[in-house]
């Protein structure tokens, strides 16, 4: 008649029967310790060798121990039927082997009942795929952890009070009696064994030896793994700071924007009953990524393990990493995966690593990157996650705007500009509204465009202010005197960068073309406006402006030049900002006709300055003071060239005029018009003009008369070179 086997009720029982196990080892360990020359009750065991221990040591052969081989109670004559405690060595082999055959009996039976009870250490044996032996030699580690009784009893075992852990030897000694068997077991508590590379064993060494052999190392396994085992749901502690569970019951936000079409593909490919694979997902912050891998891990009902690959020490807390990963059977999404690439390949060592992990390990960078010598074993997938063109934008704004003061009653330029001139994911437009809320409560208004502007550009890439300098907008059009034709070519550019939905993608227009950006040359002498028109510009369109120092960034070493501005639109490109590209001059001076190589390095730096900008989906902005420098073939490449001319009288009188704020003291008399005929100079020596003369003003405790703006003039002659004249400053 066959007996049936009762299956556990809790994975806390199904534990505690392993230990039981695992304790008739140990018993079966003392029985022949008591009985082959270990005195239990010797008061300074552990302290001193007795002569007569020694002795004892001598006549016996390689692999034999006082106690812990079977061959030494042949000698004997007892042939391992010495009695202890009313048993003998024979009946605890024979008590070992029937417990675990009950054991596993047990186990299959509640493993095979649809009803299943997790058993957790049942899922670490199945994780790790241990065999029988691997199995035995952790429940033995795990008894210390456990109860302290086992640290006296190991102790004992080792001959020495302060070893309290079992020693590698002390292990292979409890597993058998053989020395053969012993041997052969050897390697699984070896470093290379599945045991300590899956950091399911900790090794180390406890005492004042410098150079233990391995028999004389200790294991112990991790604090970590016993919580596991006693049922808490926990990362280990060394994983704190650089990986996290997701909450697979919290919805994340950017999944309503993910594409039906790509969501669906992915379900497909990472289904239960599909290969397992990996996933490289491509694409900036806020796109979906993570959404993504929450969709595939509810479907398959497994965890969700978050690694930050920025702030993971891989060469240490990789083995940890993918240990938590087996034993939860987690899918692991690792962000910030760029940081590992090196010519865009990851370490070979990671890779490795990560391709032998039995689930799905999903990789969410930028660059695009490939494997080596592992994609046979798994399949990689790359998935790219599109950034949203503008009308999906439009809708995405409207959406987080709807319980907001704007999205109560939108003003459809509002959503128009937002939308056109912040290219940003369904992440980061969810981030700007909460970042404008913010601003709105601290200044008590209710949301309104101007918060929205200001947290769009703080939420814009700010990585290029190391590259270029960013300039506070301070100008409007009462600021600037320009000749009617100039005004108007600036507000054509304006529209221009307003009606690129429109045209690009209602009309259709920008399929055809490779870069959607605006590209303009402003040319002129110093000082005739060029600066102040791109602070205009951007302020009209709600933007950051950016100025660069090409002369800055020109080197002599062949190569470097390019370099150095790749950085900047690089970083420009998601800093939704206008780029100015002062002092022009420093590159656009070495156009010439190609006599030498350096020559041809020059105009190479040139046409790539200009690739780059009509890849760029921004404004760019180049200004130069060399208009006559510039031929056919450069100057048809942008879609701006807006000449400043030198200001004529009428509208120098203007700038002298606008440079005089209305609460400045002006003594009478002042005669404008005198100024703007006696001092051909453009609005920027007239701006310093004005300033100097304010100052020497402000000194005297007197309003601003003529012969302040005299001595002014005459200093800035003088700083300029020019020739000085008395008549001019009377």
């Amino acid at each position: 008649m066959r007996v049936r086997v009762e299956p556990f009720t809790s994975s806390r029982e199904h534990l505690l029967a392993g230990l039981a196990y695992a304790d008739l080892r140990v018993r079966w360990g003392m029985a022949r310790a008591f009985a082959h020359g270990l005195v239990p009750d010797d008061p300074f065991k552990g302290l001193y060798l007795a002569r007569e221990q020694v002795e004892a040591l001598l006549p016996l052969a390689v692999g034999e121990t006082l106690w812990a081989t079977a061959e030494q109670s042949n000698n004997n004559g007892s042939h391992g039927q010495h009695e202890q405690n009313g048993h003998t060595a024979v009946s605890y082999e024979q008590q070992i082997a029937s417990s675990r055959a009950h054991w596993q009996a047990r186990t299959a039976a509640t493993t095979n009942n649809k009803e299943e009870t997790p058993l957790r250490l049942a899922q670490l044996t199945h994780a790790f795929q241990l065999n029988d032996l691997e199995l035995d030699i952790f429940l033995i580690a795990l008894l210390p952890e456990l109860d302290p009784r086992y640290e006296r009893l190991f102790a004992y075992l080792q001959d020495d009070v302060t070893q309290k852990r079992p020693s590698i030897d002390l292990i292979l000694n409890l597993l058998t009696d053989d020395f053969n068997e012993k041997l052969s077991a050897r390697p699984l508590l070896a470093a290379h064994g599945r045991l300590r590379q899956q950091k399911l064993l900790d090794c180390f060494h406890d005492g004042p030896r410098t150079n233990p052999t391995e028999l004389d190392m200790f294991v112990r396994p991790p604090t970590h793994l016993v919580h596991y085992l006693l049922g808490e749901a926990v990362l280990d502690e060394a994983l704190v700071g650089c990986a996290v569970w997701a909450d697979l019951a919290e919805p994340v936000r950017e999944a309503q924007w993910l594409s039906a079409e790509l969501h669906s593909r992915l379900l497909a490919c990472t289904a239960r009953d599909t290969a397992v694979c990996n996933l490289a997902f491509y694409g900036g912050y806020g796109l979906g990524q993570l959404a993504a891998a929450h969709s595939i891990a509810s479907q398959r009902q497994e965890p969700l393990l978050i690694i930050d690959c920025a702030q993971l020490d891989w060469a240490e807390q990789l083995p940890q990493l993918l240990r938590d990963g087996r034993l939860y059977g987690a899918v692991l999404y690792c962000k910030n995966w760029d940081v590992l690439l090196e010519a865009h390949r990851p370490p070979q060592s990671v890779i490795e690593a990560l391709w032998a992990y039995p689930g799905i390990v999903i990789l969410a960078g930028v660059q695009a990157w490939q494997a080596r010598r592992v994609m046979h074993l798994k399949p990689l997938y790359e998935v790219r996650f599109p950034e949203p063109a503008y009308e999906e934008r439009r809708q995405i704004w409207a959406h987080y705007l709807q319980h907001t003061a704007v999205g109560n009653n939108p003003d459809p330029n509002d959503l128009h500009n937002l939308a056109n001139h912040f290219k940003f994911s369904p992440g980061q437009i969810a981030d700007v509204v909460a970042t404008a809320g913010h601003i709105a409560r601290w200044q008590d208004e209710p949301l309104d465009t101007p918060h929205l502007l200001t947290a769009s550009r703080t939420h814009s890439n700010q990585n290029l202010a190391d590259l270029a300098t960013k300039i506070k907008l301070r100008h409007s059009w009462h600021d600037i005197i320009l000749p009617e034709d100039t005004r108007q070519q600036l507000q054509e550019l304006i529209n221009q960068a307003r009606q690129r939905p429109v045209v690009h993608h209602a009309w259709g227009f920008g399929a055809k073309l490779a870069g959607k950006g605006i590209s303009a040359l402003f040319t002129g002498e110093p000082g005739t406006g060029k600066t102040m028109s791109a602070d205009i510009i951007t302020g009209e369109l709600g933007l950051d402006l950016y100025k660069v120092d090409l002369s800055s960034l020109v080197s002599k070493y062949i190569g470097e030049t390019e370099k150095n501005l790749e950085r900047v639109f690089t970083e420009a490109a998601t800093s939704n900002a206008v780029l100015f590209f002062d002092e022009a001059d420093a590159i656009f001076g070495k156009r010439s006709e190609v006599k030498d190589s350096k020559d041809r390095y020059a105009n190479l730096e040139i046409s790539y300055l200009l690739q780059r900008m009509e890849a760029y989906d921004g404004i760019a902005i180049l200004a130069t003071n060399m208009r006559a420098n510039l031929d056919e073939a450069f100057t048809r490449r942008f879609d701006f060239i807006t000449d400043f001319p030198f200001p004529e009288a009428d509208a120098r009188e203007e700038i002298w005029r606008i440079h005089f704020p209305p609460q400045a003291p002006v003594a009478d008399g002042l005669d404008l018009a005198l100024l703007a005929q006696r001092y051909p100079v453009a609005g920027g020596s007239i701006r310093k003009m004005v300033l100097a003369a304010a100052f020497l003003a402000a000194r005297a405790g007197e309003p601003i008369s003529m012969s302040h703006l005299f001595h002014a003039a005459r200093r800035d002659y003088q700083k300029m070179g020019r020739l000085l004249e008395e008549s001019l400053f009377v």
